[in-house]
């Protein structure tokens, strides 16, 4: 493969194990000798505990930590930086009060820790959530709301000038799962009586609507690599979930493509190929 030493991709997310939308394409990037980098804004806080032997409320952020690094080692990603802001938890709950949480950030805060890791880190490509936060975290939608705003800003050096040297990104993606897809998942739990992990949410406003993905990844062969990344969350991996309820071939369908959404930065090529977010470059 073609080594792309030279380029880096910074991939922004709001808990540990939000990246396991994009772990294939991440894969391939460390293959091609991209470098990588995940960025956390929390540690995941007050997310459930699948197994009260893995951690406690008051260690699950420590225990969260050390799985996303486990996680990120499993395909190949050495750099994880953490934004050191608390989960803000679904909103509506008691945690969405709390002044450390992430949605209560002072966004011009919250943007410059941002930018300070970009500057740093100096990634071609961004990679967030698209502004649904997939299926409308508060956290999910506060990433994508600020590293949207920090993709801009890295560039202008009149901005956060104590943040480091202005870096501009190339280009700005969203990352879902496209809305075609979340159809599909919502008619078999309708269909097979499973309730909806998500329950009063509209599925047409989850994910990328179809004419907005600008790219597809079909990243098959790493199947068996995404799986054990996604399984270093331990904490997480409740055994009775909807996600569970899929068949096999159904949830690898479902995984083995990842759908992305130019949003900013440097215009792709006229038929640039549709599995290369770096055509142009």
């Amino acid at each position: 493969m073609t080594e792309r030493a030279d380029w880096a991709v910074l991939a922004c997310y709001a808990h540990p194990d939000d990246e396991q939308g994009v772990t294939g394409f991440l894969r391939r990037c460390v293959e091609q000798g991209i470098r990588v980098g995940i960025l956390c804004a929390t540690r995941g806080e007050v997310g459930q505990i699948a197994d009260p032997m893995l951690a406690t409320p008051e260690t699950l952020g420590a225990v969260r930590e050390r799985e996303m690094r486990r996680a990120a080692e499993v395909i190949g990603v050495q750099d994880v930086f953490f934004l050191d802001y608390r989960d803000s938890g679904m909103a509506g709950t008691d945690e969405n009060a709390d002044p450390r949480a992430f949605v209560n950030a002072d966004p011009q805060e919250a943007v410059g820790r941002i930018v300070r890791v970009m500057r740093a880190f100096q990634p071609t490509l961004i990679i967030t959530f698209d502004e649904s936060g997939g299926y409308g975290h508060p956290d999910h939608l506060a990433i994508c709301r600020w590293t949207t705003e920090a993709f801009h800003a890295a560039a202008d050096a009149e901005q956060y000038p104590r943040e480091g040297a202005a870096f501009a990104p190339a280009r700005l993606y969203y990352a879902s799962f496209g809305r075609g897809v979340i159809r599909q998942f919502a008619e078999f739990l309708a269909q097979n009586n499973i309730p909806s992990p998500f329950p009063g949410v509209d599925v047409e406003q989850m994910g990328l609507a179809e004419e907005r993905i600008t790219h597809t990844v079909y990243v098959s062969e790493y199947l068996d690599l995404k799986r054990r990344s996604l399984e270093e969350h331990r904490t997480q991996m409740f055994p009775n979930t909807a996600l569970n309820a899929l068949p096999a071939e159904m949830w690898n369908a479902f995984r083995s493509v990842e759908r992305f959404a130019l949003v900013a930065g440097v215009p792709l090529p006229e038929g640039a190929p549709e599995d290369d977010l770096f055509a142009g470059l």
